[in-house]
Protein backbone atom coordinates (compact mmCIF):
# COMPACT_ATOMS: atom_id res chain seq x y z
CA UNK A 1 0.00 0.00 0.00
CA UNK A 2 1.80 2.76 -1.07
CA UNK A 3 1.25 6.50 0.81
CA UNK A 4 1.20 9.41 -1.05
CA UNK A 5 3.78 12.48 -0.49
CA UNK A 6 1.95 15.66 0.38
CA UNK A 7 3.96 18.83 0.93
CA UNK A 8 5.17 19.83 4.11
CA UNK A 9 4.30 23.23 5.41
CA UNK A 10 6.92 25.84 5.98
CA UNK A 11 6.39 28.28 8.79
CA UNK A 12 7.39 31.58 8.04
CA UNK A 13 10.70 32.84 10.36
CA UNK A 14 10.84 36.95 9.80
CA UNK A 15 14.41 37.79 10.48
CA UNK A 16 16.17 34.17 10.12
CA UNK A 17 18.18 35.69 7.14
CA UNK A 18 16.25 33.52 4.60
CA UNK A 19 15.95 35.02 1.01
CA UNK A 20 13.43 36.96 -0.16
CA UNK A 21 10.54 35.42 -2.21
CA UNK A 22 10.49 36.46 -6.05
CA UNK A 23 6.88 37.50 -6.19
CA UNK A 24 5.04 38.95 -9.20
CA UNK A 25 5.71 42.49 -8.43
CA UNK A 26 9.50 41.67 -7.73
CA UNK A 27 9.52 40.06 -11.62
CA UNK A 28 7.84 43.32 -13.28
CA UNK A 29 9.92 45.57 -11.69
CA UNK A 30 12.78 43.62 -12.91
CA UNK A 31 11.82 43.42 -16.48
CA UNK A 32 10.84 47.37 -16.17
CA UNK A 33 14.39 48.51 -15.00
CA UNK A 34 15.72 45.84 -17.84
CA UNK A 35 14.06 47.70 -20.06
CA UNK A 36 14.88 50.84 -19.31
CA UNK A 37 18.22 49.74 -19.36
CA UNK A 38 18.73 48.22 -22.32
CA UNK A 39 17.04 51.40 -24.00
CA UNK A 40 19.36 53.55 -22.50
CA UNK A 41 22.28 51.73 -24.20
CA UNK A 42 20.38 51.91 -27.45
CA UNK A 43 20.10 55.56 -26.55
CA UNK A 44 23.83 55.85 -26.00
CA UNK A 45 25.58 53.90 -28.11
CA UNK A 46 23.36 54.61 -31.36
CA UNK A 47 23.03 51.02 -32.11
CA UNK A 48 19.47 50.30 -33.29
CA UNK A 49 19.46 46.85 -33.96
CA UNK A 50 20.26 46.35 -30.12
CA UNK A 51 16.44 46.03 -29.39
CA UNK A 52 14.65 45.36 -32.77
CA UNK A 53 11.65 42.69 -33.47
CA UNK A 54 14.45 41.11 -36.29
CA UNK A 55 17.09 40.83 -33.09
CA UNK A 56 14.58 39.65 -30.71
CA UNK A 57 12.92 37.38 -33.17
CA UNK A 58 16.01 35.48 -33.72
CA UNK A 59 16.73 35.85 -29.90
CA UNK A 60 13.64 34.10 -29.43
CA UNK A 61 14.13 31.17 -32.12
CA UNK A 62 17.78 30.88 -31.10
CA UNK A 63 16.47 30.57 -27.03
CA UNK A 64 14.19 27.36 -28.47
CA UNK A 65 16.53 25.03 -28.83
CA UNK A 66 18.73 25.75 -25.59
CA UNK A 67 15.54 25.96 -23.75
CA UNK A 68 14.32 22.83 -24.37
CA UNK A 69 17.55 21.29 -23.43
CA UNK A 70 17.47 23.29 -20.72
CA UNK A 71 14.20 22.04 -19.59
CA UNK A 72 15.30 18.25 -20.29
CA UNK A 73 18.25 18.33 -18.16
CA UNK A 74 16.10 19.91 -15.26
CA UNK A 75 13.91 17.10 -15.50
CA UNK A 76 16.43 14.20 -15.43
CA UNK A 77 18.45 15.77 -12.48
CA UNK A 78 14.96 16.70 -10.15
CA UNK A 79 14.75 13.22 -10.09
CA UNK A 80 18.08 12.90 -9.07
CA UNK A 81 19.81 11.61 -12.80
CA UNK A 82 22.74 13.55 -14.10
CA UNK A 83 22.31 14.33 -17.92
CA UNK A 84 25.20 15.27 -19.60
CA UNK A 85 24.57 13.66 -22.67
CA UNK A 86 22.11 15.95 -23.75
CA UNK A 87 23.75 17.20 -27.18
CA UNK A 88 23.65 13.74 -28.14
CA UNK A 89 20.22 13.27 -27.73
CA UNK A 90 19.57 16.72 -29.69
CA UNK A 91 22.16 15.41 -32.16
CA UNK A 92 19.56 12.40 -32.64
CA UNK A 93 16.41 14.59 -32.36
CA UNK A 94 17.67 16.41 -35.39
CA UNK A 95 18.61 13.66 -37.12
CA UNK A 96 15.19 11.70 -37.05
CA UNK A 97 13.73 14.83 -37.94
CA UNK A 98 15.99 15.32 -41.13
CA UNK A 99 14.93 11.81 -41.82
CA UNK A 100 11.52 12.05 -41.44
CA UNK A 101 10.92 15.38 -42.21
CA UNK A 102 11.49 15.47 -46.04
CA UNK A 103 9.16 12.76 -46.38
CA UNK A 104 6.40 13.39 -44.68
CA UNK A 105 6.89 17.52 -43.61
CA UNK A 106 7.66 19.41 -40.62
CA UNK A 107 5.06 18.18 -37.80
CA UNK A 108 6.75 14.63 -38.49
CA UNK A 109 9.77 15.83 -38.25
CA UNK A 110 8.91 17.02 -34.71
CA UNK A 111 7.35 14.10 -33.43
CA UNK A 112 10.32 11.61 -35.00
CA UNK A 113 12.44 14.10 -32.87
CA UNK A 114 11.05 13.74 -29.75
CA UNK A 115 10.90 9.87 -30.52
CA UNK A 116 15.03 9.76 -31.49
CA UNK A 117 15.75 11.95 -28.03
CA UNK A 118 13.46 9.53 -26.29
CA UNK A 119 15.61 6.74 -27.44
CA UNK A 120 18.87 8.68 -25.80
CA UNK A 121 17.06 9.22 -23.00
CA UNK A 122 15.73 5.48 -22.52
CA UNK A 123 19.59 4.29 -22.92
CA UNK A 124 21.27 6.50 -20.33
CA UNK A 125 18.23 5.50 -17.65
CA UNK A 126 18.86 1.69 -18.33
CA UNK A 127 22.83 2.70 -18.21
CA UNK A 128 22.39 5.06 -14.67
CA UNK A 129 19.05 3.52 -13.45
CA UNK A 130 19.16 0.04 -14.02
CA UNK A 131 22.81 -0.87 -13.99
CA UNK A 132 24.36 1.62 -12.06
CA UNK A 133 26.64 3.23 -14.61
CA UNK A 134 28.40 6.88 -13.73
CA UNK A 135 25.98 9.01 -14.80
CA UNK A 136 29.23 11.46 -16.37
CA UNK A 137 30.36 8.25 -17.95
CA UNK A 138 26.95 7.28 -19.59
CA UNK A 139 26.23 10.97 -20.56
CA UNK A 140 29.77 10.93 -22.44
CA UNK A 141 29.22 7.53 -24.28
CA UNK A 142 25.83 8.68 -25.37
CA UNK A 143 27.01 11.89 -26.75
CA UNK A 144 29.81 10.07 -28.87
CA UNK A 145 27.66 7.59 -29.50
CA UNK A 146 25.06 9.70 -30.94
CA UNK A 147 27.88 11.79 -32.98
CA UNK A 148 29.26 8.31 -34.62
CA UNK A 149 25.60 6.90 -35.14
CA UNK A 150 24.45 10.08 -37.23
CA UNK A 151 27.30 10.61 -39.15
CA UNK A 152 26.91 6.72 -40.60
CA UNK A 153 23.29 6.78 -40.64
CA UNK A 154 23.85 10.03 -42.65
CA UNK A 155 25.87 8.70 -45.18
CA UNK A 156 23.86 5.42 -45.52
CA UNK A 157 20.36 7.10 -45.98
CA UNK A 158 21.14 10.84 -47.55
CA UNK A 159 24.32 10.11 -49.31
CA UNK A 160 23.94 6.56 -51.23
CA UNK A 161 23.93 6.62 -54.35
CA UNK A 162 20.91 6.34 -56.81
CA UNK A 163 18.83 6.47 -53.44
CA UNK A 164 15.75 8.50 -53.38
CA UNK A 165 17.14 10.54 -50.67
CA UNK A 166 20.10 11.48 -52.91
CA UNK A 167 17.93 12.63 -55.81
CA UNK A 168 16.03 14.69 -53.82
CA UNK A 169 19.18 16.88 -52.68
CA UNK A 170 20.41 14.81 -50.01
CA UNK A 171 24.17 13.75 -49.03
CA UNK A 172 26.42 12.45 -46.93
CA UNK A 173 26.49 15.30 -44.73
CA UNK A 174 23.00 16.25 -44.50
CA UNK A 175 19.17 15.15 -45.39
CA UNK A 176 16.72 16.73 -48.58
CA UNK A 177 14.79 19.80 -47.51
CA UNK A 178 11.65 19.43 -45.53
CA UNK A 179 8.60 21.99 -46.46
CA UNK A 180 8.23 24.87 -44.07
CA UNK A 181 6.69 24.80 -40.79
CA UNK A 182 3.86 27.33 -40.16
CA UNK A 183 4.06 30.52 -38.80
CA UNK A 184 1.51 32.94 -37.32
CA UNK A 185 2.05 37.09 -37.58
CA UNK A 186 -0.80 39.03 -35.71
CA UNK A 187 -1.38 41.92 -38.80
CA UNK A 188 -2.52 44.58 -37.44
CA UNK A 189 -1.09 44.57 -33.94
CA UNK A 190 2.48 43.98 -35.80
CA UNK A 191 2.27 46.28 -38.30
CA UNK A 192 1.24 49.12 -35.71
CA UNK A 193 4.41 47.62 -33.32
CA UNK A 194 6.76 47.65 -36.35
CA UNK A 195 5.66 51.37 -37.18
CA UNK A 196 6.34 52.82 -34.05
CA UNK A 197 9.50 51.20 -33.68
CA UNK A 198 10.61 53.07 -36.61
CA UNK A 199 10.30 56.39 -34.54
CA UNK A 200 13.45 55.48 -32.55
CA UNK A 201 11.19 57.01 -29.26
CA UNK A 202 13.09 56.37 -26.10
CA UNK A 203 11.77 53.03 -24.34
CA UNK A 204 8.33 52.80 -26.36
CA UNK A 205 9.93 51.89 -29.46
CA UNK A 206 12.21 49.62 -28.16
CA UNK A 207 9.46 48.16 -25.90
CA UNK A 208 7.59 47.81 -29.57
CA UNK A 209 10.39 46.33 -31.08
CA UNK A 210 10.88 43.29 -28.22
CA UNK A 211 6.76 42.83 -28.39
CA UNK A 212 6.81 42.48 -32.09
CA UNK A 213 8.97 39.97 -32.03
CA UNK A 214 6.16 37.87 -30.44
CA UNK A 215 3.59 38.69 -33.10
CA UNK A 216 5.68 38.40 -36.02
CA UNK A 217 6.42 35.10 -37.82
CA UNK A 218 6.91 33.27 -34.66
CA UNK A 219 6.55 29.18 -35.23
CA UNK A 220 4.12 27.21 -33.90
CA UNK A 221 6.92 25.00 -32.07
CA UNK A 222 8.29 28.24 -29.88
CA UNK A 223 4.36 28.67 -28.60
CA UNK A 224 4.65 24.22 -28.00
CA UNK A 225 7.78 25.27 -26.07
CA UNK A 226 6.17 28.16 -23.84
CA UNK A 227 3.38 25.73 -23.15
CA UNK A 228 6.15 23.08 -22.40
CA UNK A 229 7.42 25.51 -19.55
CA UNK A 230 4.45 26.26 -18.15
CA UNK A 231 3.33 22.93 -18.03
CA UNK A 232 6.13 21.62 -16.91
CA UNK A 233 6.33 24.15 -13.44
CA UNK A 234 3.04 23.03 -12.61
CA UNK A 235 3.58 19.54 -13.26
CA UNK A 236 6.49 19.21 -11.56
CA UNK A 237 5.88 22.17 -8.86
CA UNK A 238 1.68 22.10 -8.40
CA UNK A 239 1.30 17.83 -8.33
CA UNK A 240 1.29 14.54 -6.28
CA UNK A 241 3.17 13.48 -9.55
CA UNK A 242 5.54 15.90 -9.21
CA UNK A 243 6.43 16.30 -5.64
CA UNK A 244 7.07 12.03 -6.13
CA UNK A 245 9.68 12.86 -8.78
CA UNK A 246 11.22 15.63 -7.08
CA UNK A 247 11.22 13.59 -4.22
CA UNK A 248 13.51 10.53 -5.59
CA UNK A 249 16.18 13.78 -6.47
CA UNK A 250 16.23 14.58 -2.85
CA UNK A 251 15.91 11.91 -0.91
CA UNK A 252 14.79 8.78 -2.54
CA UNK A 253 16.00 6.43 0.32
CA UNK A 254 13.04 7.82 2.21
CA UNK A 255 10.99 8.21 -0.89
CA UNK A 256 11.35 4.54 -0.97
CA UNK A 257 9.79 3.96 2.52
CA UNK A 258 6.80 6.31 1.34
CA UNK A 259 5.53 3.90 -1.26
CA UNK A 260 7.28 5.86 -4.30
CA UNK A 261 8.83 3.39 -6.93
CA UNK A 262 11.53 5.85 -7.35
CA UNK A 263 12.90 3.62 -10.39
CA UNK A 264 10.12 4.44 -12.16
CA UNK A 265 10.07 8.02 -11.56
CA UNK A 266 13.85 8.35 -13.11
CA UNK A 267 12.88 6.29 -15.75
CA UNK A 268 10.01 8.46 -16.80
CA UNK A 269 11.84 11.51 -15.85
CA UNK A 270 15.30 10.24 -17.76
CA UNK A 271 12.49 9.57 -20.84
CA UNK A 272 10.94 13.24 -20.46
CA UNK A 273 14.00 15.05 -20.90
CA UNK A 274 15.27 13.04 -23.82
CA UNK A 275 12.27 13.68 -25.92
CA UNK A 276 12.46 17.65 -24.83
CA UNK A 277 16.19 17.55 -25.85
CA UNK A 278 14.78 15.60 -28.96
CA UNK A 279 12.59 18.41 -29.67
CA UNK A 280 15.45 21.30 -29.54
CA UNK A 281 17.18 19.55 -32.23
CA UNK A 282 14.42 18.97 -34.40
CA UNK A 283 13.32 22.37 -33.76
CA UNK A 284 16.78 22.99 -35.40
CA UNK A 285 16.61 20.57 -38.45
CA UNK A 286 13.23 22.03 -39.06
CA UNK A 287 14.13 25.62 -38.86
CA UNK A 288 16.88 25.18 -41.96
CA UNK A 289 14.62 22.63 -43.59
CA UNK A 290 17.21 20.23 -43.03
CA UNK A 291 19.50 18.48 -41.06
CA UNK A 292 22.85 19.06 -41.02
CA UNK A 293 26.19 17.06 -39.46
CA UNK A 294 27.57 19.65 -36.77
CA UNK A 295 23.62 21.18 -36.54
CA UNK A 296 23.35 21.24 -32.64
CA UNK A 297 26.91 23.56 -32.51
CA UNK A 298 27.16 22.89 -28.27
CA UNK A 299 23.04 23.72 -27.51
CA UNK A 300 22.89 20.94 -25.53
CA UNK A 301 25.67 22.12 -23.36
CA UNK A 302 24.61 25.73 -23.20
CA UNK A 303 21.31 24.20 -22.18
CA UNK A 304 22.93 22.14 -19.49
CA UNK A 305 24.45 25.51 -18.26
CA UNK A 306 21.14 27.27 -18.52
CA UNK A 307 19.26 24.85 -16.48
CA UNK A 308 22.34 25.33 -13.69
CA UNK A 309 21.70 29.31 -13.90
CA UNK A 310 18.17 28.73 -13.41
CA UNK A 311 18.58 26.81 -10.25
CA UNK A 312 16.89 23.77 -11.48
CA UNK A 313 13.62 25.78 -11.73
CA UNK A 314 11.81 26.28 -15.15
CA UNK A 315 11.68 30.15 -15.15
CA UNK A 316 15.45 30.53 -14.23
CA UNK A 317 15.88 28.38 -17.25
CA UNK A 318 13.87 30.30 -19.63
CA UNK A 319 15.69 33.23 -18.37
CA UNK A 320 18.89 31.96 -19.26
CA UNK A 321 17.59 30.48 -22.70
CA UNK A 322 16.65 33.97 -23.43
CA UNK A 323 20.23 35.10 -22.63
CA UNK A 324 21.91 32.74 -24.27
CA UNK A 325 19.59 33.03 -27.40
CA UNK A 326 20.21 36.92 -27.59
CA UNK A 327 23.90 36.30 -27.54
CA UNK A 328 23.04 33.54 -29.84
CA UNK A 329 21.34 36.09 -32.37
CA UNK A 330 23.56 38.95 -31.82
CA UNK A 331 26.75 37.16 -33.23
CA UNK A 332 24.72 35.87 -36.19
CA UNK A 333 22.68 38.87 -37.30
CA UNK A 334 24.52 41.81 -36.48
CA UNK A 335 28.45 41.07 -34.91
CA UNK A 336 30.72 43.28 -33.77
CA UNK A 337 29.01 46.73 -33.51
CA UNK A 338 26.32 45.44 -31.15
CA UNK A 339 28.73 43.64 -28.92
CA UNK A 340 30.72 46.78 -28.65
CA UNK A 341 27.91 48.43 -28.01
CA UNK A 342 27.04 45.23 -25.00
CA UNK A 343 30.63 45.99 -23.24
CA UNK A 344 29.07 49.34 -22.27
CA UNK A 345 26.20 47.53 -20.76
CA UNK A 346 28.35 44.85 -18.78
CA UNK A 347 30.49 47.31 -17.47
CA UNK A 348 27.44 49.01 -16.30
CA UNK A 349 26.04 45.43 -14.47
CA UNK A 350 29.82 45.16 -13.18
CA UNK A 351 29.66 48.48 -11.75
CA UNK A 352 26.54 48.01 -10.10
CA UNK A 353 27.49 44.20 -8.88
CA UNK A 354 31.21 46.02 -7.12
CA UNK A 355 28.23 48.27 -5.04
CA UNK A 356 26.53 45.28 -3.73
CA UNK A 357 29.43 43.79 -2.96
CA UNK A 358 31.20 46.38 -1.36
CA UNK A 359 27.80 47.08 0.64
CA UNK A 360 28.06 43.08 2.11
CA UNK A 361 31.39 43.72 2.88
CA UNK A 362 32.95 41.28 0.36
CA UNK A 363 35.75 44.14 -0.90
CA UNK A 364 38.03 41.49 -2.36
CA UNK A 365 35.38 40.94 -5.10
CA UNK A 366 34.17 44.41 -5.19
CA UNK A 367 37.86 45.67 -6.38
CA UNK A 368 37.58 42.41 -8.87
CA UNK A 369 34.01 43.89 -10.68
CA UNK A 370 35.39 47.38 -10.46
CA UNK A 371 38.75 46.77 -12.21
CA UNK A 372 36.91 44.22 -14.84
CA UNK A 373 34.37 46.85 -15.29
CA UNK A 374 36.59 50.25 -15.96
CA UNK A 375 38.94 47.97 -18.54
CA UNK A 376 35.52 47.04 -20.35
CA UNK A 377 35.09 50.77 -20.41
CA UNK A 378 38.12 51.74 -21.69
CA UNK A 379 37.93 49.07 -23.89
CA UNK A 380 34.85 50.72 -25.85
CA UNK A 381 36.35 53.77 -26.00
CA UNK A 382 39.24 52.63 -27.25
CA UNK A 383 37.80 50.39 -30.02
CA UNK A 384 34.79 50.79 -32.52
CA UNK A 385 33.89 47.45 -33.11
CA UNK A 386 34.86 43.79 -31.67
CA UNK A 387 36.83 41.12 -33.43
CA UNK A 388 34.81 38.21 -35.53
CA UNK A 389 36.33 35.85 -33.21
CA UNK A 390 35.41 37.44 -29.98
CA UNK A 391 31.96 38.01 -31.24
CA UNK A 392 31.18 34.04 -32.48
CA UNK A 393 33.21 33.07 -29.06
CA UNK A 394 30.30 35.26 -27.39
CA UNK A 395 27.76 33.01 -26.49
CA UNK A 396 30.46 30.34 -24.57
CA UNK A 397 32.02 33.62 -22.90
CA UNK A 398 28.32 34.44 -21.46
CA UNK A 399 28.01 31.21 -20.24
CA UNK A 400 30.99 31.19 -18.50
CA UNK A 401 30.28 34.86 -17.12
CA UNK A 402 26.99 33.56 -15.86
CA UNK A 403 27.93 31.02 -14.07
CA UNK A 404 31.27 32.54 -12.54
CA UNK A 405 28.84 35.08 -11.36
CA UNK A 406 25.86 32.97 -9.83
CA UNK A 407 27.47 29.54 -8.75
CA UNK A 408 27.57 30.76 -5.18
CA UNK A 409 23.63 30.81 -5.07
CA UNK A 410 22.98 27.76 -6.78
CA UNK A 411 21.56 24.60 -4.43
CA UNK A 412 21.15 21.72 -7.04
CA UNK A 413 19.05 18.65 -5.77
CA UNK A 414 20.35 16.46 -2.98
CA UNK A 415 20.55 13.03 -4.37
CA UNK A 416 21.56 14.31 -7.58
CA UNK A 417 24.18 11.80 -9.48
CA UNK A 418 24.52 10.02 -6.02
CA UNK A 419 24.25 6.34 -6.77
CA UNK A 420 20.36 4.16 -5.75
CA UNK A 421 19.68 0.78 -5.54
CA UNK A 422 16.36 -0.62 -4.92
CA UNK A 423 15.51 -1.45 -1.11
CA UNK A 424 19.25 0.26 -0.03
CA UNK A 425 17.37 2.12 3.09
CA UNK A 426 16.20 -1.78 4.51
Amino acid sequence: MSVDLKPAAKPAVPGKGGRRKLTYPWVLLIIAVGLVAVSALRALTGTGDLTSTGQFGAALSAAVPIGLAGLGGLWSERAGVVNIGLEGMMMLGSFAAGWIGWQHGPWAAALAGVIGGALGGLIHAVATVTFGVDHIVSGVAINILALGATQYLATLWFGAEGSAAAAAGGNDKQSPPMPDMPTFTIPGLSDWLNSIEGHHWFLVSDTAGILGAVVTGVSWLTVLTVVLFIGSFYLLWRSPFGLRLRSCGEAPVSAETLGVNVYRYKYAAVLVSGALAGLGGAFLSIGVHFYQDGQTGGRGYIGLATMIFGNWRPGGVAMGAGLFGFMDAMQLRSGGPTVHALLLGLAALLAVLALLRLRSAKRTQAVVAATVAALLVIWYFLVDTVPLELVEASPYIATLLVLALFSQRLRPPKANGKPYRRGQGA
